[in-house]
């Protein structure tokens, strides 16, 4: 018996001692495609919990009470930031203040686009514009009224993701905060970022050669959403029936669409799965064009490690079944 007792403090001394047997850090994260890198980089560690869930958008999202406890318990989280996940802002400064917040929208390295305002987008209208700064987000107002609640107040795009490079750059951040969050699992989320960093340079080679035949070919999208994937592969947004979903379109802005999608002829008008297609058949009456769905921010595909790979190879599937047509 003196031996079992024995035992049983030592064992508590051990659990309790600085360092010894330390708990995984608790992970919270936004978005499914954030989600999906956290997740591979911490894949044999734990699986980090994931805020937008579903087929639920950012844009549109309001917080549940399992959401509020998730942030509550929180050591880390991360999201892409205030021009994104506006939703987030007030819960965060609320409920995770013993968390270590992580915006990865100022992660190091990202290459940052200027904002468009959506409507039918002119050559001058697509020249990029880097801004290698932080972000942090505002919604503006346009002249035609709509709020771009997708963008930061200094004018960039937030999608950062479409771009694998950009990827690249956000698990590099992630991987060095859960080192510094969870040393004693520093070798596995290592091996697990440069594996990372090899698969999507691998994708980025494979989506660039099944694009290529598609570069010059225009289309119209639901939401401008895409400019790091079009920087990134040369393909043609011609413009956006709105700038941010969460703001319908006024009546002019669905004519001018409508007029640039029968002056383009047989293109095709792509809508997003989280959304009301109603305005993608408005736009396209009358027109020879054809209309697909794109998944920018995979509402449609499961959560996990392999979602981001799935995302981007939708996104070409899509646009090269419908604009070889």
């Amino acid at each position: 018996m003196k031996f079992a007792a024995a035992l049983l403090l030592s064992s508590a001394a051990m659990i309790s001692a600085p360092g010894a047997f330390a708990a995984t850090p608790d992970v919270v994260v936004s978005i499914k495609p954030i989600h999906s890198l956290v997740a591979s980089v911490m894949k044999g560690v734990a699986e980090p919990k994931l805020i937008v869930e579903g087929a639920a958008s950012p844009h549109t999202y309001n917080m549940r009470p399992s959401n509020a406890a998730a942030l509550q318990n929180a050591d880390l989280i991360f999201w892409v930031g205030h021009g994104m996940e506006a939703f987030l802002e007030k819960p965060l400064e609320a409920l995770g203040s013993k968390a270590s917040v992580v915006t990865l929208e100022d992660a190091p390295g990202l290459t940052k686009l200027k904002f468009r305002e959506g409507g039918v987008f002119e050559p001058e209208a697509e020249e990029e514009g880097h801004d290698h700064g932080h972000s942090h987000g505002a919604a503006q107002e346009h002249a035609d009224g709509e709020d771009d609640g997708d963008h930061d107040h200094e004018g960039n795009d937030v999608h950062l993701w479409l771009d694998p490079m950009n990827a690249k750059a956000m698990a590099a951040e992630i991987e060095k905060q859960l080192v510094q969050a969870d040393a004693e699992h520093a070798a596995t989320y290592q091996k697990n970022a440069a594996e990372l960093m090899g698969k999507l340079d691998a994708l980025d080679a494979e989506l660039k050669a099944e694009l290529s035949p598609i570069k010059d070919k225009p289309f119209i999208v639901f939401h401008d959403a895409y400019q790091y994937f079009e920087h990134r592969y040369g393909v043609k947004v011609a413009g956006s029936i709105t700038v941010s979903p969460e703001t319908m379109p006024g009546a002019e802005r669905v004519k001018e669409i409508h007029q640039k999608v029968e002056d383009l002829g047989a293109t095709c008008v792509f809508a997003e799965p989280q959304f009301e297609p109603k305005l993608v058949k408005v736009v396209t009456e009358g027109s020879k064009a054809k209309s697909g769905v794109l998944d920018p921010e995979a509402g449609a595909l499961k959560e996990g490690p392999e979602l981001y790979f799935d995302m981007m190879r939708g996104l070409a599937t899509s646009l090269k079944t419908c604009l070889s047509q």
